[in-house]
């Protein structure tokens, strides 16, 4: 018991280090939802903006500048999470890859990945609801955080699997964005007239808009979006881990036997072979071939 919770210490360190070099990420957390959730509250008229949520059947009419600021937190977790998971699975697959070769239990790195990024995540999602309710209270500010956390989960699962899949780092981030922003923005009462329509059930933070609607504007149980929200989550995270695993598998073919054959010419005299019957063929193990990096 003791091995394996060195092992997985070991991991989680290594985890948490590779993310706390990510300047870049650390600057986004810190600076960009702040601002991005301020210019909302400030620049958004406040007048209110009616519409049905889905979850419950209720017509909310919250201040427009409020909505926005719930959806440009959603968007902002999403896309901050997304990168740092992306960032730490396209920069550290080789050494994750040279660990598991070298015989480091592969489920030890999955949850340490997995710890790092729940804490991770937890952390946004917490300093995201604080910027949010500054300026106003939500009617439910831990089922808000609940809700972004899940969201920020979500894609913190994708960004491991587009990490894993991708192979030039434009790449990746460019998806993540997209992704994120035709996501939350479709579901943007204010930027969207279809928000309502069952085309955003299939959308990967429905669940999420869901309980943070009802979480910010209402007292209504919040239960159903959050369920749903597990599902996206659950089926992210396991494809997450059929991506890693089939990255850092043994990729070193079984050990074969070659069959060498006896010299040409007169069979040996006994002195030379066994009872003067021709030498047997040798087997030969072959040798393990490593394939490239």
């Amino acid at each position: 018991m003791r091995r394996h919770w060195s092992l997985f210490v070991t991991a989680s360190r290594y985890a948490l280090t590779g993310h706390a070099r990510n300047r870049f990420a650390m600057l986004l957390v810190v600076v960009y939802i702040p601002v991005w959730i301020g210019l909302a509250y400030v620049a958004i008229p406040d007048q209110p903006a009616p519409f049905r949520l889905r979850a419950t059947g209720e017509v909310l009419s919250p201040p427009g500048n409020h909505l926005t600021q719930i959806t440009g937190a959603l968007n902002a977790v999403t896309l901050i999470a997304g990168f740092m998971m992306f960032a730490a699975t396209f920069t550290g697959g080789a050494f994750d890859r040279r660990l598991a070769m070298a015989g480091y239990p592969r489920y030890h790195l999955v949850l340490a990945k997995l710890s790092a990024l729940t804490l991770v995540c937890a952390a946004v999602a917490a300093y995201a609801t604080a910027a949010a309710g500054f300026a106003w209270s939500p009617r439910q500010p831990l089922v808000l955080a609940a809700a972004l956390f899940c969201a920020a989960l979500t894609y913190g699962a994708l960004g491991v699997v587009l990490g894993s899949v991708l192979r030039r780092e434009v790449e990746g981030m460019f998806a993540i964005l997209m992704i994120s922003i035709l996501d939350v923005a479709l579901q943007n009462p204010l930027s969207s007239s279809g928000s309502d329509t069952p085309v955003v059930r299939f959308l990967p933070t429905y669940g999420a808009v869901q309980a943070s609607m009802s979480a910010a504007f209402s007292d209504a149980s919040a239960g159903e979006g959050l369920g749903i929200q597990l599902l996206w989550l659950v089926g992210a995270a396991f494809a997450a881990f059929l991506v890693f695993r089939r990255r850092t598998r043994n990729a070193l073919r079984p050990e074969r036997e070659l069959r060498v054959p006896a010299p040409s010419g007169p069979a040996p005299g006994p002195a030379e072979g066994t009872q003067g019957s021709p030498r047997r063929a040798e087997h030969v193990p072959a040798a393990r071939r490593v394939p490239p990096e």
